[in-house]
This record gives structure tokens, sequence and C-alpha cells, in this order.
């Protein structure tokens, strides 16, 4: 198959963190299409009621939020102060949850929450002219992550919920996730205070504490959540039915957590910049679900892992990069690498391959054909392009000009 004939549609959006566009890139029978959205003027708005970018519809126009008014926006423009809020995807369901970490100095969601923490906001069908406002959800204050228990042939007894880790409480917030139940539907149905007082200055759990939440995974396998105590260096594991911590896995050094797509294996990644004073080392570590135990670890120098992104079958693990530590850590660092783990190979933490691209990617995504990845789509936002990679070979197919570089970016694959 030649890998320059497959079709395919996606979005990338381009921005300095502060304004930004979005382009469209479509390849159909052979022939190739990059359209930027018109730009609209800057909402002029301060950041709480900027603009909340949702997503694009079926003809490629713009959907946008109004966080005062929670009006839905359809437009040809792309208003360039539109926020690109973080965004995690319900995996069982057509609905995306939206981040707001709040004000930076108090981690409030002023116009939701008033003082009593920040938000998270809920839409259905992200990516059609059929979508619709859902809910905005107090949680506590951010940053936040987000991750979904849901019941499966092994934990039948599991319920459908979000659950919202609060890096300034200390705390994760359980919502209900199940439209069937129109009672608790999108409601905060438990809190759980993550701390650990025996590593605080004080005697009894309180909220905020140092627990520093950052990494929150579900397995399918074992029915719990687990989330990542920074502060503490410690796994809590978590019953979805109780709301009760079970137990804490010690696991320092790590600040992040991936769950292998058959969910038996949690991943943790972290980086240690203190060391060796020129060079950064990657650290990762695996832990089996069904036993607790953590079964291998490696190190990777001169890499400092950015995001993760598995394949279309998920018998690859994608590690992105960026630069981290001192003038002399960085200057050492490997330039636009991705690392490629083998799944296939776990518990052993086995590397398959560096992609290595000319600038470090912004995100990644794939394009399948009958189930299996045939390309891989990298965002070089330093470029202003997207890189293609031939998925099987790990070779370089074209990159495509796309717009003036920009300090960030982000691409994802269209259905249509």
């Amino acid at each position: 198959m030649d890998k320059k004939t497959i079709d395919f549609a996606l979005a990338y959006y381009s921005g300095d963190r502060k304004t930004g566009s979005v382009t469209v890139v479509r390849r159909s029978g052979g022939r190739l299409e990059t359209k930027q959205l018109p730009v609209a003027a800057e909402s002029g708005k301060e950041k709480e009621l900027k603009p909340i970018f949702v997503g694009l519809t079926e003809t490629d126009q713009s959907i946008t939020l109004d966080p005062e008014s929670k009006a839905i926006s359809i437009s040809d423009a792309f208003i360039t102060d539109a926020f690109p809020a973080h965004i995690y995807t319900d995996p069982n369901a057509n609905r995306d949850w939206y981040m707001y970490d709040g004000d930076k100095a108090t981690g409030n969601d002023a116009l939701n929450c008033g003082d009593q923490g920040s938000s998270v906001t809920v839409v259905e069908n992200t990516d059609s002219s059929a979508v619709k406002y859902l809910k905005t959800i107090c949680v506590g204050r951010g940053h936040h992550q987000c991750n979904f228990s849901y019941p499966s042939e092994q934990t039948p007894q599991v319920p459908s919920q979000a659950y919202v880790s609060n890096l300034k409480d200390g705390t994760l917030s359980v919502i209900a996730n199940d439209p069937a139940k129109p009672d608790s539907y999108l409601q905060v149905v438990a809190t759980i205070n993550l701390c650990e007082a025996d590593k605080e200055d004080f005697e009894t759990a309180q909220v905020p504490n140092n627990s520093f939440p950052h990494g929150l995974v579900y397995s399918k396998i074992s029915g719990k959540m687990y989330n990542l105590n920074n502060g503490y260096g410690t796994i809590a594991v978590i019953d979805p039915v109780s709301h009760e911590i079970e137990r804490r896995i010690p696991f320092k050094g790590f600040s992040n957590l991936f769950v292998s797509p058959c969910g038996r294996y949690i991943i943790g990644r972290g980086a240690d910049r203190k060391t060796d004073p020129e060079h950064v080392i990657a650290k990762m570590a695996v832990l089996d679900v069904t036993t607790n135990e953590v079964m291998d670890k490696i190190d990777l120098p001169d890499v400092y892992i950015s995001k993760y992104f598995f394949n279309t079958e998920g018998s690859k693990l994608y590690l992105t990069t960026s630069s981290s530590g001192s003038e002399q850590q960085q200057a050492n660092l490997k330039p636009g690498v991705v690392v490629v783990l083998d799944l296939s190979k776990l518990p052993k933490l086995e590397l398959s391959a560096e992609l290595h691209l000319d600038s470090p990617a912004g995100t990644l995504d794939f394009l399948a054909v009958d189930g299996k990845a045939e390309l891989v789509f990298a965002s070089t936002s330093a470029e202003g392009v997207v890189t293609i990679v031939c998925a099987e070979t790990n070779a370089v197919i074209e990159k495509l000009a796309v717009i003036e570089p920009q300090p960030h970016s982000r691409l994802w694959l269209l259905s249509r």
C-alpha cells in the first residue's frame, strides 16, 4: 500500500497560548487540500470569560462555548483567542470533558463556583452540528486530570463515573456518569481526601494537603482507580463502588501514570534532573494490577517525556518529548525524538524504536486501515508542519506545511 495515497482528514490547532488558528488538512483521491478557517476578531474578554473551543462540525465549522451564558456557537470563522481547554474524552460515550483550573493564584473558578473550587464542563457530540452543552460541574481547585470508571466483563459491578483530580486541594471529585440514572447523572457523588497525615505536619487528614495528585488511571481488569500522589510518592488504589482508598503502593520518582490498553499494567513516567548535572534521565516503571507489584524499570538518558499516545491496536506506546532541566542538560537532550515501546513485551519495558523528527511533537494521532495503524501524524509546531510517519517502519513519509511556526500545536483526525 502506497502510504501517500491513503485518504485522511485532520484538524490542526496552532497558537502562542494567547491566540491561535485552526487549519483542516485533507487528502482525498490523492489530492491534498489545506484550508485555514477564517479568523474572527478576538473576543477581548478576560481569560475566564473567553469562549471555549469545542471542536469542528461535519462541515469544518468552528464550535465554541460561551462560559458565561453556556450558549453554543457554530461559525465558519475561528475566534482567535478561543480557549483550547484540556480535553478528556469518555471512552464509552460521545462526551468530552473540558478542564478549567481556575484562577492561577487561588485555583477558583469565580464565575461558576465562587471561592469553592474550579470546574469541569461536559459537552456531547463535539464533532458535529448536533453538539450539545450538558453541564458545568464544580470540583476542587486545579490543576485537574480526569479518567473514567465503567463496568467491564471482569468487573461488572463498577459504576460509570468520572474522576477528577484536584491538585491544589489534594482530593478527587467523583462524578456520576450514567445518563440512565438521571437523579445522580453529572453530579458530584463523593470527594476523596488523598491526605496521608503521617507525611504532613498535622495529625489528622486535612484539605488542602500536599498529596499533589497528578496521574489518574482506571483498570478494567481490577476494576480499581489508581491515583498517583506526587507529593507522597505513592499510588492510592480506590474502589469505585465504596469510594474508599483500599491501599497505598510506594511509587516514588514518577510524575504521571498511564494504563496499558489491556488494563493489566500501569506505567509510570518521571524525570531525574539531580543525579547527573549534564543529563536528564527519563524514568519509567510498570506495575501489575493483579499483584500490585512493580515488575520492571528502565532509564532513558537525555530524554524528557512529555505526552503519551497508544496506537490503534494497542500494541505500541508512543512518548513525545520536550525540554527540561539546566542549560547544560537541555543542550544534551535528544531533539525531536519520539520514544516507542513494544507493549507485547509487558511487563518488560522494551524500547521498540525512536522516531527522530526535526522538532518536538505536540500531539500524535493514528490512521488505521482494517484496525491496524498505517500512519502516525505528528504536530510539530516549531516548524508549523504536520509530519507523517509510517507506523510499520517508523520512517518519515512526508511533511506538510500548515502555518507559520508557533509555540503550541495540537492535531486530531476527523472522522469524515
